[in-house]
């Protein structure tokens, strides 16, 4: 990591008083959260939305993991996409369609509401706008409550994503990498692109 972690007795109180609150919920201070903890007001109000992006939004769970997963892949967060891969899978998001979205490849899912978020997230996170089409079939679907606790989602997983890039937050050695062009903290070229 490109910051130190700061020890418990680097730590000012604030700082102690977050890390307990984040290790109560998540059960450690890991991952980004140590870069976060060294700008205490940040880390507070990341922590909060991103409680609320995981936990708390009116989106099923399988939809909040996947928000994950196209997030991370969008920002080539290993770490994230290591961390939650598991737990996609697990929440009922099918493993052809982890694959897809890992490989860049259109994703196919179970559900024609999974299939029209999936599209939704989709258009936002690579074409940066969303067609009428598209924002129609899934607001018919989800709500106006869940196109915005949609888009809060895929912020604040992309928020993640450029935080754990930005200061290298430690890949899982044990993990293999999850996406073909990216080792490390760098692309590699496509097997056809090498001397």
């Amino acid at each position: 990591m490109r910051l130190p972690v700061l020890s418990q007795e680097e730590m000012d109180p604030r700082q102690q008083e977050l890390a307990a609150r984040i290790a109560g919920r998540r059960g450690a201070v890991r991952g980004p959260f140590r870069v976060w903890l060294h700008s205490p007001e940040m880390c507070e109000r990341a922590e909060s939305l991103g409680a609320f992006a995981r936990f708390d939004c009116s989106l099923p769970r399988h939809l909040r993991e996947l928000t994950l997963l196209m997030a991370a892949r969008n920002w080539d967060a290993q770490y994230s996409w290591n961390a939650h891969v598991h737990q996609a899978i697990g929440a009922g998001i099918p493993e052809t369609a982890v694959q897809a979205i890992a490989e860049r490849r259109e994703a196919v899912l179970g559900t024609e509401a999974d299939q029209a978020f999936y599209q939704f997230c989709r258009e936002v996170l690579e074409e940066h706008f969303v067609s009428d089409g598209t924002f129609a079939r899934a607001l018919a679907h989800f709500g106006s409550k869940g196109l915005v606790d949609a888009i809060g989602a895929l912020g604040n997983f992309t928020m993640l994503g450029m935080c754990l890039n930005t200061f290298q937050v430690d890949l899982q050695a044990d993990k293999e990498p999850p996406f073909p062009d990216i080792r490390g903290y760098g692309r590699v070229a496509p097997a056809g692109d090498r001397p």
